[in-house]
């Protein structure tokens, strides 16, 4: 018979963590530039694919997120969130298909009330995003400033000046 046949692990860029972690944590900016892109977009059904691949850019920036959070020793706030974002992108892919719908099939139509009553739905779930928009935020502004991973001028406490006739 012939010699070992077994294949090797490529050596590609690609296939190390590194990509993959600088990928995720890179998300964020992509899934800002979807974002854009699906405002800009006339067409609705373009617009939606670019709008849910912001959506799923999102999530794994939250994942990405989390990863850091946890390495970092704040898991709770990794915990916030992965559960602020997996309600966001529900909340965001609802609202597309909702927006969608309201555009290629009910707008035409005779039935007014319910072309109102599917607008009003997505305007108050666009409100309701601003619960879980924040729950990231403020997942991920103290998770990060807990710890110290978060930039700031100076690493020494700001000290205020006192005042001895008080």
């Amino acid at each position: 018979m012939s010699a070992s046949t077994g294949t090797t692990a490529s050596a590609s860029v690609y296939t190390t963590a590194a990509f993959w972690e600088r990928l995720w944590r890179t998300a964020g900016i992509q899934s800002v530039l979807c974002f854009i892109v699906a405002y800009i977009v006339q067409r609705i059904l373009i617009a939606a694919v670019f709008y849910g691949l912001a959506v799923l850019n999102l999530m794994w920036f939250a994942g990405a997120l989390r990863t850091t959070l946890a390495d970092a020793g704040q898991n709770g706030w990794g915990a916030a969130a992965t559960a602020s974002s997996a309600a966001l992108g529900a909340l965001f892919l609802l609202l597309i298909a909702a927006v969608a719908a309201l555009a290629y099939s009910s707008a035409g139509s005779e039935n007014h009330m319910l072309t109102s009553g599917l607008n009003d739905f997505v305007w108050a779930g666009f409100v309701l995003t601003s619960f879980a928009h924040a729950m990231l935020i403020m997942a991920a502004a103290f998770g990060l400033w807990r710890p110290g991973l978060s930039r700031t001028r100076s690493s020494r406490p700001v000290s205020l000046p006192s005042c001895s006739s008080c």
